[in-house]
């Protein structure tokens, strides 16, 4: 038990530009990530509706997605971190030649990068906070030399159509050698939002290193996208892929709910480095594919083996189907840093939230806070000056266990003296059915943790960091 002070912590328009490329040798490259804050404005039980509504949103997206269109030397390349209020964290990285700034969500629950494209690039319901929609920066392909429009026959217009893309590209005879249709248009849904553009291949600079020929979507038409994404799940068309990732980590400064200036950094390591060596201090668990998909999309997802819950000292018993995916390849845990709060579903979820209920029985549930956050359970603890709370922890295959700090999981309201569970299932908001993945470990739940995405090695790597 945990004893702690109270504290709140589509149309497109047509891109005439002509839009290059070169080789790439081994490299890491590292990343600064933030998170998008909260301005102290808007009330923290709004804030947090909104976030819980994206999360389980963003929950229903990813569980039931549209299916898509010898040692080197390495070196580490940085780049800031960045939290924000929206509920993701950034990272800025340059495109284009000569090179454009651009902020992007880093997500690694979707694979394509993009960013809002052209002078056009129009956003509805993007009037977040500390964000003007009208003010959203845009890459301009017209002002780099290396911008290039990919072609309908390019084969990397496969990896977002499949491969008979080139039946969707009616200008193109199967005899002709010269066919200069673009490839299709793409739309793309994450949650609440949604994005559509023309790909690209585009340079990708980093201060050691150029990428030449980086498939990229230039996006003229989102919603609810405050800034574009850098996608780092595990189809083709992603960073690790594009780049020859051996790992990527990032380490996520603690979340207010307001856009601070502080910041933290993301890695990207590239070569074949130092073979199967762990990083010292890092426990350690295997990720592995769902193979057995019913829909492709899953396998870009990072699944990890959850084999325990325990709430205190409890093992609450968690129905295997939810933790391990089934012949149709629904259930299993994934990690996703676009998703806010870990994501639950509901069987799952209820027998979390009733072993925290049964353990904080001494304090009084608060069903209209729970109304106005989306969050639940809510306990009054007014008249305390302390108070004890369960530790949460996860044990993964090959018993790596994460006990995850109190301010990972539970929210303090300093003048309403109510603490929230900060986990999210559709018993909280909305209907759900047992559809793909059943767990979601969200960024809230990774604040202050140095993870790693070790690909070379295939597993999944954390320890508790200030990550400030």
């Amino acid at each position: 038990m945990a004893s702690l002070p109270f504290i709140f912590f589509l149309s497109f328009f047509i891109i005439s530009t002509t839009l290059t490329s070169a080789g790439a040798a081994a490299a890491t490259i590292k990343l600064s990530l933030s998170p998008f804050p909260h301005p102290s404005s808007s009330h923290p039980y709004q804030i947090l509706n909104n976030l819980v509504t994206s999360s389980v949103a963003r929950a229903h997206h990813l569980k039931h997605p549209k299916a898509k269109a010898d040692n080197t030397t390495s070196s580490l390349l940085r780049a800031p971190l960045f939290s924000h209020s929206y509920g993701g964290y950034t990272i800025s990285l340059k495109f284009g030649t000569p090179p454009q700034t651009l902020p992007f969500v880093m997500d690694t629950g979707s694979s394509l990068s993009w960013f809002p494209c052209t002078s056009r690039y129009l956003c509805s319901q993007c009037a977040f906070p500390n964000v003007d929609p009208a003010k959203i920066p845009t890459f301009a392909p017209k002002l780099s030399s290396s911008s290039k429009l990919v072609g309908c026959r390019n084969p990397k217009c496969s990896w977002l159509f499949g491969p008979d893309v080139e039946s969707r590209c009616q200008d193109c005879e199967p005899t002709s050698e010269n066919c200069t249709q673009t490839c299709p248009p793409y739309i793309i849904q994450y949650g609440l939002g949604s994005t559509a553009g023309l790909l690209l291949v585009e340079n990708l600079a980093f201060p050691q290193k150029t990428f030449q020929d980086f498939l990229v979507g230039c996006s003229i038409l989102s919603n609810r996208q405050p800034a574009g994404i850098a996608g780092f799940g595990r189809s083709a068309e992603s960073i690790p892929s594009q780049l020859g990732l051996k790992k990527f980590s990032y380490c996520l400064v603690s979340r207010r709910f307001d856009d601070t200036g502080v910041s933290s950094n993301m890695l990207l390591e590239t070569g074949s480095g130092s073979g199967d060596a762990k990083t010292s201090g890092l426990s350690y668990t295997p990720f592995y594919r769902n193979q057995v998909a019913s829909n492709p999309v899953f396998k870009e997802f990072y699944y990890v083996t959850l084999r325990k819950i325990l709430v205190g000292d409890k093992h609450v018993k968690v129905p295997y189907s939810y933790l391990v995916p089934g012949s149709d390849g629904n259930g299993g845990t994934i990690v996703d840093s676009g998703s806010t709060f870990t994501f639950m579903e509901r069987p799952v979820f209820e027998v979390v939230s009733k072993e925290f209920e049964k353990q904080m029985g001494n304090y009084r549930r608060v069903r209209e806070i729970e109304n106005r956050s989306g969050l639940a359970p809510c306990f009054n603890t007014s008249g305390y000056t302390s108070i004890e709370i369960p530790e949460l922890s996860f044990q993964f295959k090959g018993g790596a266990k994460m006990a995850l700090p109190l301010v990972n999981y539970f929210s303090f309201d300093g003048d309403d003296k109510v603490v929230c569970l900060m986990i999210v299932s559709d018993n909280v908001v909305g209907q759900g059915s047992h559809s793909g993945p059943a767990i979601i470990l969200g960024s809230f739940q990774q604040q202050n943790y140095y993870i790693e995405f070790d690909i070379a090695n295939n597993r999944f790597g954390w320890a508790e960091r200030s990550c400030a």
